[in-house]
């Protein structure tokens, strides 16, 4: 896994969410895919069974170091998989 720590909004958002910061390492660590953004930040997403399989995205900045992710949601683009 990529060295990496959160930012204050991250912070923000899984509190807001109510995302245990487990499943954005989870998602880091073994992503079911990686995608890389125009804007040049790199998107891990991960399906969450606990959360019936919802998506979730964590959006990591890699220009940085550490790496920062800057922001973590469930993708409601995506479909569900259980």
């Amino acid at each position: 896994m990529m060295d990496c720590e959160l930012s204050e909004h991250t912070r923000d958002m899984l509190k807001e969410r109510n995302i245990p910061e487990e499943l954005v390492w989870r998602a880091l660590k073994s992503p079911d895919r990686q995608e890389s953004a125009e804007d040049g930040n790199m998107h891990y997403v991960k399906s969450i069974p606990e959360r019936g399989g919802r998506f979730l995205r964590v959006v990591v900045n890699p220009r940085v170091s550490p790496n920062r992710v800057v922001t973590v949601f469930f993708d409601r683009r995506l479909r569900r998989q259980t």
